[in-house]
C-alpha cells in the first residue's frame, strides 16, 4: 500500500494492482443493486466503489488502450497529470455491455471538462474529461489522437473507470483486438450493443426523497462524515476569500424543496476530504445551471432510467475525487424525474464553495441536471426536457437565492461575481466558454427564471358532480372543480378554489381538482394558483355554479287521454300529458309506470297504452339539474264500446273479419245514417277501418257538430282511432257519427269507440 496526499490535507489509502498489463488504482467509491437498477429503499450505509486507472500508451500524437475485459464499471473518463493542460484532439471509446456481452460502436467524449475548482482553491489534482456514464460494462477499448502531434497529448494519460464493489468482475481479463486508429473489418462488423438498461418515463419511481429541515450545522441527515479537526484551507480561490463558517444560516423567502441527502444516495463519506468545507462569506449570489453530460454510449441517447440516478451521482463523486478534488464538484444534482440530490458536503442551506464553474465558484451554487441536453456528434437523442426536472431546478434555485433575499428574475444582470455581472439564475456557459448545460437546457434558463418569479394562471377544466344546463352548473351543495396548470408543480405552494372571490377549498400543488360546497343561489367559481413566493394568479375564465335544493313542481298535473293510433281488443292507445317547472333548471321528466321512459325538460306528453277495463297507474318523475326531484301519478281505466253498443239510424250492415275488433264491424253508404254511443268518462276516441275508397262522416258531441272526418287513406288500416276529444273531468256524454255520403266513395266502417273512465 502507498499513501498519496490529497490537496495537502487528507490522505487516501490506495492499493496498486495489475490488470491486463496496465496499472490499476483501486479506491473505495460507488455501487448499486442488480444490473441497471437501483435499490428502491435508501441505502443502509455508504455504497462502496472502486476507481481503476489504466494507462494509455503510444507515441507521437496517438495513444491507445487495447480491447480488454475489466472489472464491472459504469462511468469512465480520460485523465492526465497536469490540470492546466488540455487534450487537443479526439477520444474514441468502446465498451463491452455487461448485460449482453456485446461491444458497442466507437463513441466520443468531450475532451474539455468545464466543471472545475477555482484556481488555487483545491490542490493541483489531475486534468481530465468529464465523467461519462456508459451503463454497466465489463470491457473497454480506447484510442486518442491529437491534431497537434505529441504536443497535444498531455502527460500521464489514463483511462479512469468507476465501478462498484459489489459488481461481479469479468471471469477473464484478456487483451482482445488491438486498438488501431485505422478502421478495420472487426470495427465495421462489430454489432451495436443492446441498451445497458431500460429507460423510463419521468413518472418512474426514483430514489426516496429523504428531506431534511434547515439546520445550523451540517447534520448527519445531510452528510454522515465525521467532523475533522484539520485546519481550514490555506489555499483560497484566487477570486475571493471563502471561510469555514458555522453561523446560523438565514431563512429563505420561499419554502425549501425536498432534497435527497448524501446519505440518501449512499455517499461514501470516507473518500472526500475530511476538512471543514469552504463557505462564501457573502452567501450565494448566483445559481449556475449545469448538465452532467451523461448519455448512453451504446445507444447514443441522453435518456436514462431515474432508478440509476443515485448510482450515476456516486460515480461522478468518485471520479471527481479521483481527480483529487476534495468532493463532488456540484452543490446539487437533479434528475429528469425532478428528484433533487444534495451534492458537495457542507450543508444544503450554506454557501458551500463547489468546483462547478471555474473562476466563479465562490458566491455561487451549481445545480447539475443529469443528462445530455443537445444533439451533436456524440448524441442523436437528447435527454427529454421534463416539467418535473425544470420545476425542481426552479424550486431549488429560488430557495437558494431566497436565503439572501435575492429576486430570481430581476430582468437585468444584477449579481456580480468576481467582477462579472450575471442573472441570479444563469447557465454555465454564461460564465465560461462551454457547451454546458447543453443547447436545449440553456434555452430553458430564461423559462426557469420566469417560473422562479411568477405563476401562470390556471385554465379551468370542467366541473363534475354537477350538471351543466345552459351556462351554469347545478348542484344540491357540492361539486368538484378541475383545472390545468402550466407552471411546474415544484414551484407551487397550493391551489385555491374561490367561490364569489373567497377561498372555498385548497389543494396541494400536485392537484388538478378539488371539491367545493356552495350555498343556495348562483355563484362565480375561479381557481387561483399560489407560487412558492406567495405570488398568485387566478384563472381568466370562471364557472357559474348554482346551489339548488328546491324540488321541481308539476304545474299541470298528469292527465290521461285517448290518442289516435291502433286499438286492439286488450290495449287502448293513451297519451299522458303534463307540465313541469323548476326554479332553476329542469333537467328531465321520466315515466316510471306502467313502463319507463325519459324525456327532455320541454316534453309535455308521453304516448303509451292502457289495458282495457283495468285500472292503470301512470307515474312521472321530474328532476332538476341539481338532482332534486318530485313525483306525480294518476290512475285511469280505459274501455271499449263496440259498434253493437250504439243506437243505429239508417241502413247499416255487418262485416266479418279477424281484422275487426271482436271480428265484426258496421259499414254504411247511406247518407245521414248514424250511430250514437252514450258513455261516462273524460276522453273518447272513434275507432274506424280505413281504405282508399272510404268516405266522410260528421262527428257530434253532446248534440253539437264538432268535426268532419275523412276516412280515406292510401293504405288500408284497421282499428284506427281517427278522432278524439277530452275533458278536464269525467261526465256523461254522447258521441254521434253521421254518414256524409261522399260522392264516389260514400262508405264508412266503424269498430266502435274507446274512452277513459
Amino acid at each position: 500500500m502507498r499513501r498519496i496526499r490529497l490537496r495537502g490535507r487528507a490522505w487516501l489509502a490506495i492499493g496498486a494492482v495489475v490488470l491486463g498489463g496496465a496499472g490499476v488504482i483501486t479506491a473505495a467509491s460507488v455501487a448499486s443493486g442488480p444490473e441497471g437498477t437501483a435499490s428502491s429503499a435508501a441505502p443502509t450505509g455508504p455504497v462502496k466503489t472502486k476507481v481503476d486507472a489504466l494507462a494509455l500508451k503510444g507515441t507521437g500524437g496517438e495513444r491507445e488502450l487495447p480491447q480488454q475485459r475489466t472489472d464491472a464499471f459504469g462511468t469512465l473518463g480520460v485523465t492526465w497529470d497536469d490540470p492546466n493542460a488540455e487534450l487537443d484532439g479526439t477520444v474514441q471509446l468502446r465498451v463491452r455491455t455487461q448485460k449482453t456481452g456485446t461491444w458497442s460502436d466507437w463513441f466520443g467524449i468531450e475532451t474539455h471538462n468545464d466543471d472545475a475548482p477555482d484556481a488555487g482553491a483545491e490542490s493541483a489534482g489531475r486534468g481530465g474529461t468529464p465523467p461519462l456514464w456508459v451503463g454497466w460494462s465489463d470491457g473497454v477499448q480506447a484510442r486518442v489522437r491529437s491534431d497537434k502531434g505529441a504536443t497535444g497529448i498531455p502527460k500521464g494519460l489514463k483511462l479512469t473507470l468507476v465501478g462498484e464493489s459489489d459488481k461481479k468482475s469479468s471471469s477473464v481479463d484478456v487483451a482482445m483486438a488491438p486498438a488501431a486508429f485505422a478502421a478495420d473489418a472487426e470495427d465495421s462488423a462489430s454489432p451495436t450493443a443492446d441498451p445497458t438498461e431500460e429507460t423510463s418515463p419521468p413518472s418512474e419511481t426514483t430514489a426516496p426523497a429523504t428531506t431534511e429541515p434547515p439546520t445550523t450545522e451540517p447534520s448527519a441527515t445531510e452528510s454522515s462524515a465525521p467532523a475533522s479537526s484539520a485546519p481550514a484551507s490555506t489555499s483560497p480561490p484566487a477570486t475571493s476569500s471563502p471561510t469555514a463558517s458555522t453561523s446560523t444560516p438565514p431563512t429563505s423567502t420561499v419554502p425549501k424543496p425536498p432534497i435527497v441527502t448524501r446519505a440518501g444516495w449512499g455517499a461514501d463519506e470516507s473518500i472526500r476530504e475530511q476538512t471543514e468545507p469552504d463557505y462564501a462569506p457573502n452567501g450565494v449570489q448566483v445559481v449556475f445551471v449545469h448538465h452532467t453530460a451523461t448519455y448512453n454510449a451504446t445507444t447514443h441517447s441522453g435518456d436514462y432510467s431515474c432508478s440509476n440516478s443515485p448510482s450515476i451521482i456516486r460515480q461522478i463523486y468518485a471520479y471527481h475525487v479521483s481527480q483529487t478534488w476534495r468532493d463532488i464538484g456540484y452543490n446539487f444534482l437533479v434528475d429528469k424525474c425532478g428528484t433533487i440530490y444534495e451534492g458537495r458536503y457542507g450543508g444544503v442551506d450554506r454557501a458551500v464553495v463547489g468546483a462547478q464553474t471555474e473562476g466563479y465558484n465562490t458566491g455561487t451554487a451549481g445545480i447539475a441536471v443529469i443528462g445530455y441536453f443537445q444533439t451533436d456528434k456524440y448524441v442523436s437523442k437528447a435527454t427529454p426536457m421534463t416539467p418535473q426536472m425544470l420545476g425542481s431546478v426552479t424550486a431549488l434555485a429560488t430557495w437558494k437565492l431566497g436565503l439572501k433575499k435575492i429576486a430570481p428574475n430581476p430582468g437585468t444582470k444584477t449579481q456580480t461575481v468576481n467582477g462579472k455581472a450575471f442573472y441570479p439564475i444563469s447557465g454555465h456557459r454564461d460564465g465560461f466558454a462551454t457547451e454546458c448545460p447543453g443547447t436545449d437546457l440553456y434555452a430553458k434558463v430564461p423559462t426557469i427564471r420566469t417560473y422562479a418569479s411568477a405563476v401562470a394562471a390556471p385554465t379551468l377544466n370542467g366541473v363534475t358532480g354537477a350538471t351543466l344546463s345552459g351556462t351554469s352548473y347545478y348542484t344540491k351543495a357540492t361539486a368538484t372543480v378541475a383545472w390545468k396548470e402550466s407552471t411546474p408543480t415544484a414551484v407551487l405552494k397550493r391551489f385555491e378554489v374561490l367561490v364569489d372571490g373567497k377561498v372555498a377549498a385548497t389543494a396541494k400543488a400536485t392537484a388538478t381538482s378539488a371539491p367545493i360546497t356552495v350555498a343556495a343561489g348562483k355563484h362565480t367559481v375561479t381557481v387561483r394558483a399560489v407560487h412558492m413566493s406567495d405570488k398568485t394568479a387566478t384563472s381568466a375564465s370562471s364557472y357559474s355554479v348554482v346551489g339548488d335544493t328546491t324540488k321541481p313542481t308539476f304545474t299541470t298535473a298528469p292527465s290521461v287521454k285517448i290518442r289516435n293510433a291502433t286499438v286492439s281488443s286488450t290495449s287502448v292507445p293513451i297519451s299522458v300529458t303534463w307540465k313541469a317547472a323548476d326554479n332553476g333548471a329542469l333537467k328531465s321528466v321520466a315515466a316510471t309506470a306502467p313502463s319507463t321512459a325519459t324525456f327532455g325538460p320541454t316534453t309535455t306528453s308521453w304516448s303509451t297504452t292502457g289495458k282495457v277495463n283495468t285500472a292503470v297507474t301512470y307515474g312521472l318523475k321530474a328532476t332538476d339539474a341539481a338532482g332534486n326531484y318530485t313525483t306525480a301519478s294518476v290512475s285511469r281505466t280505459a274501455a271499449i264500446l263496440q259498434e253493437t253498443s250504439a243506437t243505429k239510424s239508417g241502413t247499416w250492415s255487418t262485416k266479418s273479419s279477424t281484422s275487426y275488433l271482436g271480428g265484426k264491424s258496421y259499414t254504411s253508404s247511406s247518407k245521414n245514417a248514424s250511430l250514437t254511443w252514450t258513455f261516462t268518462g273524460r276522453s273518447v276516441g272513434w275507432v274506424v277501418s280505413r281504405a282508399s275508397t272510404s268516405g266522410q262522416a260528421y262527428v257530434y258531441v253532446d248534440g253539437v257538430k264538432t268535426a268532419t272526418v275523412d276516412l280515406k287513406t292510401s293504405t288500408t288500416a284497421y282499428r284506427q282511432t281517427i278522432w278524439s276529444k277530452s275533458w278536464s273531468t269525467s261526465a256523461k256524454h254522447t258521441l254521434k257519427i253521421v254518414v256524409v255520403g261522399t260522392s264516389g266513395r260514400p262508405a264508412i266502417t266503424t269498430d266502435g269507440i274507446t274512452y277513459v273512465k
